[in-house]
């Protein structure tokens, strides 16, 4: 924790006030979160006639338990010599209570935000996370009301002057971020090249058999990405490709689910997929899902029987010991789809400091055939491995 403190020349740091309220308001979210028991029927939960309504739904969508605004992409500098980054920029809404408590007092809240962000150098290797967990209170975080174009926004990391924001620009999404301890930040504009997906029909995305066990899912599969990144004393102009997700619901994982694994495809012949597999407590697959998107915008859903995905190979990681997979094969007769996947970068674990046992690993990854040839890329988030990991959203 005591790294999480220090100053940075890289950006200007927050008054030391600010600094130390900003710790005890997380500590006392993440404790508020803990204690607090609710049951799923006090909660909003997914269904298949959710009455859908764009742009406003881009927004917060509160009376559900949680809710995510997810993204990751690649990236290059438009000045030679090339670099190339994987990104991910993520905001959680996580509902402590169905409805804001009966005090007289701005600082009552019933949500706490829980902000990740993370960047990959793909030429060395290194990779850097940064995360944020605060309520929703005034000076820490707080949710957009539409039409507003702010979405979301946190306080940055302590010692950060910057704030974490996600923005609407009327046509995809605005955002950015900045950790001063670590030297590092990216702020990127949004443009769609495809039309939104629904992940599933209706945008109902079921992870499990009973009829509460589902999401509110949608997806801009691709999006044209320009902006900057910073990493210590050096600030790239960068542009590059990303993949949005929207999700909210109430009881998406199920208690006899350990975690999942997730996989967003762009393939060079204009293809993207979408494939997730929820594991058991043995850690083998008990239900699976997917889409694949062709190059128009058409969306055709996968059942389990339509793939194929199969572990190739795993990585141990040096810092949580936790044993993840780290190469696939895929399959996907139907169209044709013999594809072999492999990370670019082995460690892209992002292991909280802030939330014990939240550890999970979200990276890049290349998709090849079979016999070498590049197909495209993508991302992969892997969850729920290692001792005592389970996601706790």
């Amino acid at each position: 924790m005591l790294s999480l403190l220090k100053q940075s020349g890289g950006f200007k740091a927050r008054p030391r006030v600010l600094s130390k309220l900003a710790i005890r308001n997380l500590f006392f979210g993440i404790l508020l979160a803990v204690t607090t028991s609710t049951t799923t029927a006090e909660w909003q939960v997914a269904r298949p006639d959710y009455p859908w309504s764009f742009p406003e739904d881009h927004w917060a969508r509160e009376g559900y338990k949680t809710e995510w605004w997810y993204l990751t992409g690649h990236l290059q500098t438009v000045d030679l010599p090339v670099r190339r980054f994987g990104y991910q920029f993520t905001f959680f809404r996580v509902g402590v209570l169905p409805d804001k408590p009966a005090l007289d007092s701005e600082w009552a809240a019933k949500d706490v935000i829980m902000g990740h962000a993370a960047l990959t150098d793909l030429d060395t290797g290194q990779h850097w996370f940064s995360e944020q967990v605060v309520r929703t209170v005034p000076f820490l975080s707080g949710l957009g009301r539409y039409p507003d174009p702010l979405l979301v926004w946190s306080i940055g990391p302590s010692g950060t002057s910057d704030r974490w924001q996600l923005r609407w620009n009327g046509e995809g999404f605005d955002f950015s971020m900045a950790d001063a301890a670590q030297g590092t930040a990216f702020a990127l504009s949004t443009r769609p090249v495809k039309p939104m997906v629904f992940q599933g029909p209706g945008g109902l995305s079921r992870k499990g058999e009973t009829s509460t066990e589902a999401s509110q899912y949608y997806s801009f599969t691709r999006l044209a990405t320009r902006g900057t990144v910073t990493v210590g004393s050096q600030r790239f102009v960068v542009t590059g490709v990303s993949w949005m997700d929207k999700e909210f619901g109430s009881n998406q994982l199920g208690k006899d689910k350990k975690g999942w694994d997730w996989f967003s495809l762009q393939l060079n012949d204009g293809q993207d997929i979408m494939l997730y597999l929820l594991r058991g407590r043995s850690q083998k697959a008990n239900y699976a899902s997917g889409t694949i998107v062709d190059p128009t915008g058409k969306v055709r859903y996968l059942g389990p029987a339509d793939w194929q995905l199969k572990v190739t190979r795993r990585w141990n990681s040096p810092k949580t010991s936790a044993t993840y997979p780290a190469g696939w094969t895929l399959e996907i007769p139907e169209f044709g789809i013999s594809a072999v996947i492999t990370p670019k970068v082995a460690d892209q674990e992002n292991a909280s400091m802030l939330v014990p046992d939240l550890r999970y690993w979200e990276g890049s990854v290349l998709v090849e055939s079979k016999s070498g040839e590049r197909m495209g890329e993508g991302y992969v988030e892997l969850t729920g491995y290692g001792e005592k990991s389970r996601p706790p959203i």
